[in-house]
């Protein structure tokens, strides 16, 4: 009941301040809803009851408590759009001496690297000069650092993350942020029920930009908006799960589970959206064969659009996927894509997770 009434003043008072301290963006730090893990993507991203280890940080910091050994780790490298963009994340999540406490951290990272900087392409008097062309990168970097605990009700465990945010664009731009997410897990027998409160108390963004006056002049000269230091807002999103594992035969066991997102920045192009709020649907499915051999569905990204003939239509993105696990080592593939399932490239995700020294009495799973 605290822990509710804390998270109730936290939203509060970030409701309260958001008009007062900041501008609101759809869509602000939305690199960290582009998911990760082979096993979360492969299932569409639908996590939040089920997650069990290190990316516990990520997709509901209160799944830490499911850790089993002495420390979990995680690692993801993957790129889209051909390769433009680079995904790097990794995490770790440690049981405290007492079992029922639990810390982790993660690192997340979405860059594009070379990017052409051509505001010195075209000379003053109109002939292009290459030489002036430099690059520079653009990234963004988020540390998370998470803390749970079992509460005294069996099966239910609590959780939230301290999160900073670090974003670079080149030698322009940058910010620093800082947000909270809260977050429960319960379970009892097969019955998975997750509660993620991402960005509770609202992350605030504060951008500086750094343009000398030659860059001004040449931006002001091709009517280019002369950005200034502003303070970003991301406001919360609230993400609930529920899944049910079944045991088939013993040594096979199925596992559907389901997300809905509820996002409060606007109207999204999403299944269900109002003007002020939109939900979003994740559907997840997970077969295995004596906890070792893993295969995986899901479908999320659910949107209406229109085809080649200007007519409505819906798209979804599938993904699949396997995965494998021998004693410590857990190996999982995703095979999903970005956008709907029509038109957006095939993205190919491999993450590792390591499950290591299994605690004195305990068994790894």
């Amino acid at each position: 009941m605290k822990l509710f009434k804390i998270a109730i003043l936290a939203v509060s008072i970030s409701i309260i301040c958001t008009p007062l301290y900041g501008q609101v963006r759809k869509y602000s730090n939305e690199f960290l809803s582009i998911g990760l893990g082979g096993r979360a993507l492969a299932m569409g991203s639908a996590q939040v009851a089920i997650v069990n280890d290190a990316t516990a940080g990520y997709w509901n910091p209160a799944g830490l408590t499911h850790i089993k050994t002495a420390f979990s780790a995680s690692i993801m490298h993957s790129e889209y759009f051909a390769g433009i963009a680079k995904y790097d994340y990794g995490a770790i999540g440690i049981p405290l001496k007492d079992e029922k406490r639990y810390i982790g951290i993660s690192f997340i990272r979405f860059s594009v690297d070379d990017i052409a900087n051509t505001l010195f392409l075209v000379q003053p008097d109109g002939s292009i000069d290459l030489d002036k062309v430099e690059t520079f990168s653009v990234s963004d970097n988020a540390f998370l650092f998470s803390y749970a605990q079992k509460l005294p009700i069996k099966g239910l465990s609590a959780g939230g993350n301290f999160k900073i945010i670090r974003r670079r664009a080149g030698p322009f731009a940058s910010a620093w942020g800082f947000g909270l997410d809260a977050a429960v897990q319960y379970e009892k027998k097969g019955l998975k029920l997750g509660l993620l409160a991402q960005d509770i108390s609202g992350t605030f963004n504060a951008w500086s930009f750094y343009f000398d006056e030659e860059q001004k002049a040449v931006l002001q000269a091709t009517n280019n908006i002369l950005p200034t230091n502003s303070l970003e807002v991301t406001v919360p999103k609230f993400i609930f799960g529920a899944a049910y594992e079944f045991n088939v035969k013993d040594k096979f066991f199925v596992l559907p589970t389901f997300d809905f997102i509820m996002s409060t920045d606007g109207k999204r192009n999403v299944a269900i959206r109002t003007n002020s709020v939109s939900f979003d649907p994740r559907f997840g499915l997970e077969l295995n064969y004596i906890k070792m051999i893993y295969l995986r569905a899901g479908v999320n990204n659910i949107q209406k659009t229109t085809d080649d003939f200007g007519e409505k239509i819906s798209t979804a993105q599938p993904t699949i996927g396997v995965g494998i696990k021998i004693k410590a080592v857990s190996l999982d593939y995703a095979f999903t894509d970005i956008g709907d399932a029509s038109e957006a490239l095939y993205s190919h995700v491999f993450s590792l997770n390591l499950n290591v020294n299994s605690r004195k009495g305990t068994k790894v799973e």
